[in-house]
């Protein structure tokens, strides 16, 4: 063999996956073709153990223009000429060794996706994941990715509308970093990443190469960290306001029709963008290496090639148009440097110095090996099903003890620390701000507005990797209905451990099916997304957590809802499961298990049908105008979802409704698919006509006092002492 097993070990290549190179080749590649080979034959760029699961999901929907897997991210057509783009995507190794660039340039990249596709950017959202506050390098952590997000879409001008944040002994030390974005555009102006025909131009726009980010998709992203590496140098480092200029500049040169394809350098840098551009295009390209700026001297070939400096664009241009494109990139006083030219051999030539350096099929290159495991559920996990909940006790604890518990956890409490730092009303078109159940944005020039949700849930994944990501699904769409948008797609980051594991191959595969299925369901296709593996440190695997991102439509931004109590005397109903029960399956995966008996057990259910139907009828109530609030219940239970409504309308609530047997079941479980919403006593007749109308459960709660917080004889105090517990905690740990 040629290189040595510590060099394969380096680009992340297995002894195997080294033999089929040379076996296609029918040669040795050297050092160059073999990094090229590294990063595209990468988890992270060939997705080696995914695709094929990826399979699973149907793309098929009357509004689909680009589906999953076509092009950067997904398209859809929402009417009048217009669509949007989006996808979300993970920076998650980047940011557990530089916190502040690795989220900075997750949230750059994922922009670049998007206007790469001719849309401008118009929202951003994201879904974090971070160990127990309680270790320093967590907090060190948090506070770092929360200043990289807020300092990179703050600078750039584009609205952080929402998100999530979750806290978790299982992310310690590998923090989960997911940044979604959605562009909108005109239908004609679509733009896809491809070279072009023969004889085009390859023009390289943006920044100087650099050395950051060297083996950042190969070498970070695609293997478990290990303590005696050092990673630091595979971070990359953004400039926000030179991707802020970048955007502006390729949207006008789209705009006058100059451009054939436009590709970003994210992953791989210029290997990945050139290499899938020629195979979109069904050409070959010839590089000069020569040709491309550079930030740092003395950089050899392999470095120019793998290097992952941000800000920088790759487009494909007719000859004749080369002098128009440069002008309007000099007016915004943006480098641009022809680096290559299509070519009909399907061959990937790279040249230095007129010397060929390399020379590679591009079918090889873009072919990685895939592989298809039988995934095995592990015996820790069948334990944690089988665990008999009937042996759980009602806490010796209050009942509103028990919720000011609850509150004050990190996952529930308020978040405002965090999303106060972001810029969510830069552009001047949030509608629903984050702190809610889904955000929403107005379209200008139009009625229309678009929701947007993220969410997911490692332990109810871990529990039953299939139940968890249909209730993933559910919930992000729930979401979007309680604002009164219709979901009509999904995008997806799929963050899990080592695939190569059986029992996390399990969970990936056992996930890709809930999600497809949820997906069906719910008539909105997955268009577009990420898989993040590899996520362990210390040889532990995070829990499996595909975070769903979910976007919704309406044809009248005026007409939405929110959690918030509106009216003093308005009608409290719980839609949906409104079974206040002591079912003991609610307590599966929830909060109440994990804080109140340090305990992650149990089965998770979810009723598809009665899911669908719930959130239906939500946003028919919603488009009628009867409902004044609509608040999705889960995290936390009912008493949890009541008193968020209440604080976030600045009044209280009395509550009188049956409670069978248990308490703690009744107020903290976690059954699915259901929703508290308010409503005028005038209004009361008409929602229940509809409910019954279309065979939706519901029950009254109560109704909506000034100042205190009662429920039945249980829990009755004022509402100050509700909103301290809410407040207090994560704002003293950050």
């Amino acid at each position: 063999m040629k290189f040595t097993k510590q060099t394969l070990d380096d680009l992340a290549l297995s002894e195997d996956e080294y033999s089929l190179i040379v076996d296609r080749l029918g040669r040795e590649p050297n050092y160059l073709e073999l990094g090229l080979f590294g990063s595209l034959w990468s988890e992270h760029c060939g997705y080696k153990h995914s695709k094929p699961l990826l399979r699973m999901f149907k793309t098929e929907s009357p509004r689909l223009l680009v589906g999953a897997g076509e092009e950067n991210a997904g398209v859809l057509d929402i009417g009048d000429g217009l669509a949007i783009v989006f996808k979300i995507e993970s920076h998650n190794h980047p940011s557990a060794i530089e916190p502040y660039e690795g989220a900075a340039t997750g949230v750059g990249g994922i922009i670049r996706d998007i206007f790469a596709m001719g849309a401008r950017p118009i929202a951003l959202l994201n879904s974090l994941r971070f160990g127990d506050l309680s270790d320093s390098r967590n907090l060190f952590l948090l506070n770092g990715v929360v200043a990289g997000i807020s300092g990179y879409g703050n600078c750039i001008g584009i609205p952080n509308i929402g998100g999530e944040t979750v806290f978790d002994k299982s992310y310690s030390g590998n923090p989960l970093v997911n940044a979604m974005c959605i562009g909108l555009l005109e239908k004609d102006e679509l733009l896809k990443a491809t070279a072009g025909p023969p004889g085009n131009l390859l023009l390289l726009v943006g920044s100087g190469t650099g050395r950051d980010g060297i083996h950042g998709a190969s070498g970070l992203a695609s293997r478990t960290f290990e303590e005696e590496r050092e990673l630091r140098p595979t971070v990359q480092v953004g400039n926000p306001f030179l991707e802020k200029i970048l955007i502006e500049a390729c949207l006008e040169v789209a705009k006058v029709g100059l451009i054939e394809g436009l590709q970003d350098l994210g992953a791989a840098g210029l290997t990945s963008a050139a290499v899938e551009s020629a195979s979109n295009g069904g050409v070959g390209i010839e590089i000069n290496i020569d040709n491309i700026p550079r930030r740092d001297s003395g950089m050899e070939p392999y470095e120019v090639m793998l290097s992952e400096t941000q800000e920088r664009m790759l487009l494909s241009i007719k000859p004749e148009n080369l002098d128009k494109v440069n002008e309007i990139f000099n007016r915004w006083d943006i480098e641009s440097s022809v680096i290559g030219t299509t070519i009909k051999e399907t061959q990937v030539k790279i040249f230095d110095k007129n010397e060929l350096k390399a020379q590679l099929p591009v079918d090889i290159l873009t072919s990685p090996p895939l592989y298809k495991l039988d995934g095995l559920k592990s015996q820790d996990v069948s334990d944690a099903q089988n665990y008999d909940l009937k042996t759980v006790s009602t806490p010796d604890l209050s009942p509103l003890q028990v919720l000011q518990i609850l509150l004050s956890d990190p996952n529930i409490s308020n978040k405002e620390h965090i999303f106060k730092q972001y810029d969510y009303q830069v552009q001047t078109n949030t509608v629903i701000p984050p702190g809610n159940d889904g955000a929403l944005i107005r379209i200008k020039g139009t009625k229309k507005g678009l929701a947007a949700s993220t969410d997911g849930n490692g332990r109810l994944c871990y529990l039953d990797p299939y139940i968890g990501a249909l209730i993933a699904v559910s919930e992000s769409c729930r979401n979007i209905s309680c604002t009164g948008a219709t979901p009509i797609a999904l995008t997806n980051c799929l963050n899990f451990g080592n695939p190569e594991k059986l029992d996390v191959y399990y969970q990936l595969e056992e996930c890709i099916k809930g999600i497809a299925d949820a997906s069906l369901a719910f008539e909105s296709p997955v268009i577009s997304g990420n898989v993040s593996l590899y996520n362990e440190s210390h040889g532990t695997a995070i829990y499996p957590t595909p975070i769903i991102g979910a976007v919704g439509l309406t044809e009248n931004v005026l007409n939405h809802c929110t959690p918030a109590f509106k009216n003093i005397n308005d009608i409290v109903l719980l839609l949906g499961d409104n079974k206040v029960s002591s079912n003991l399956d609610s307590l599966a995966g929830s909060e109440y298990l994990s804080l109140i008996h340090s305990l992650v057990a149990g089965l998770p259910k979810l009723d598809l049908d009665l899911e669908v139907n719930l959130q239906k009828v939500c946003r028919d109530l919603i488009d009628a105008r009867l409902l004044e609030s609509a608040h999705d219940c889960s995290n936390g239970g009912l008493a949890v979802t009541l008193s968020e409504s209440a604080i976030l309308g600045n009044l209280g609530f009395y509550g009188t409704f049956e409670i069978e047997d248990r308490w703690d079941t009744a107020l903290f479980g976690e059954q699915q698919s259901r929703i508290v919403v308010s409503v005028k006593k005038d209004n009361l007749d008409k929602l229940i006509k509809i409910c019954k109308s279309s065979d939706l459960p519901y029950c009254e709660l109560g109704i909506v006092k000034e100042d205190k917080f009662i429920i039945n004889d249980l829990i009755d105090t004022n509402m100050e002492k509700i909103y301290s517990s809410w407040v207090l905690e994560l704002e003293n740990n950050i």
